[in-house]
């Protein structure tokens, strides 16, 4: 069995690619699918929600089940030797985007120094081109900078509809299940999206507007396990939006273009099938491809998800200390995980084999 499956991973790699270890972004070409053609350009870098773990994830459902090529940007380290979520203004590959049909962003508070840097994203927005973003995108990055006529610290406001608001769930105690809007059950996007639960928790939502489709609802509940009631009271009265789509104007004023947004995204909400399959079913929306009736979103490798929570002080060496590379998150390739300190008891994650 074991002989099968290195057998597998071999096939697959030489049929969609893997990097050398020289290579700071990871690619997949996705040779088979209805996304065929199609480039994905997938941005991690957060200090908290471990993006660098779930975009690879989720790089590979996407090209292996679905046909679309896709590329993993990551934040690396000041000396570029090692990814370090840390750095912030680590991000190395945007000009990836210029070649981008769609891009998928998870960075929190990024800092884009380099002109040249900012302007393959101001390219991209200005021709319209969808975006996918998902628990930090709405403050993705920092600064006063600009893409084009937008500031880094507006990208989330005018992007994808919402800027960092607040934490409406209590942080590391309360959840998040996924209500579906009044209304939308039969949108392309929720195709089979009846069951997702987040342990991360609700945040709060004030700024969109009727011109913003809410697909989604954040329910809070009462504690992190899956099966824990709502909390009772104005926490889910209303109840935040969790997931939407918000139409943003270019840079140039000259386009306009359609945004995906949900605030759950954290590595372990990803554990969930319908979270997952939320956004392939958005991709391939925002693409106007047909969205299949039940995306297959099955991993392609083990998901083992870290915690969420945040390196710092001392803890903040890990980063050195693993040394993860590009390549470590190939196909067949499993990086061991590790829990921040403060991390709640949480039982729901699968065991490592």
């Amino acid at each position: 069995m074991h002989g099968m499956k290195s057998f597998l991973t071999f096939a697959l790699a030489a049929i969609f690619g893997n990097l050398s270890a020289q290579e700071k972004t990871l690619h997949f070409e996705g040779k088979i699918g209805p996304g065929k053609g199609k480039h994905i350009v997938l941005v991690s870098g957060d200090e908290e929600y471990r993006s660098e773990e779930t975009m690879p994830m989720l790089a590979k459902i996407l090209a292996i089940k679905h046909g679309f090529d896709c590329t993993v940007l990551f934040s690396w380290s000041k000396d570029r030797k090692y990814i370090d979520p840390n750095n912030s203004a680590g991000v190395i590959g945007w000009d990836k985007l210029d070649s981008a049909d769609l891009i998928i962003v998870g960075t929190r508070m990024r800092k884009i120094a380099d002109e040249r840097d900012r302007a393959h994203m101001t390219k991209y927005l200005n021709a319209g081109k969808p975006v996918i973003g998902y628990r930090t995108s709405t403050h993705a990055f920092i600064g006063n900078e600009k893409f084009g006529t937008i500031s880094l610290n507006d990208w989330g406001l005018r992007i994808v509809g919402e800027r960092w608001v607040n934490h409406h769930g209590q942080h590391k105690g309360e959840g998040a299940r996924g209500i579906i809007e009044k209304g939308q059950e039969k949108h392309p996007i929720l195709n089979s999206v009846s069951d997702i639960f987040a342990p991360s928790d609700v945040y709060g939502v004030r700024n969109l507007t009727e011109k913003d489709t809410v697909l989604l609802r954040g329910q809070v509940t009462k504690t992190l396990a899956p099966d824990s009631p709502p909390t009772e009271g104005k926490k889910n009265d209303p109840m935040m939006a969790l997931a939407w789509l918000h139409t943003y104007t270019a840079p140039n004023g000259e386009a306009t273009g359609t945004s995906l947004c949900t605030t759950a995204g954290a590595s372990v909400d990803f554990l969930s099938e319908d979270l997952r399959r939320l956004v392939v079913n958005g991709t391939y929306h925002l693409l106007g491809l047909k969205v299949p009736a039940e995306a297959d979103v099955n991993y392609i490798d083990p998901f083992y998800p870290s915690f969420y929570g945040f390196w710092s002080g001392e803890n903040a060496k890990i980063w050195e200390k693993r040394a993860l590379v590009a390549e470590d998150f190939s196909l067949g390739k499993v990086p061991e995980t590790h829990d921040p300190k403060g991390t709640p008891k949480w039982p729901h994650r699968p065991e490592r084999k």
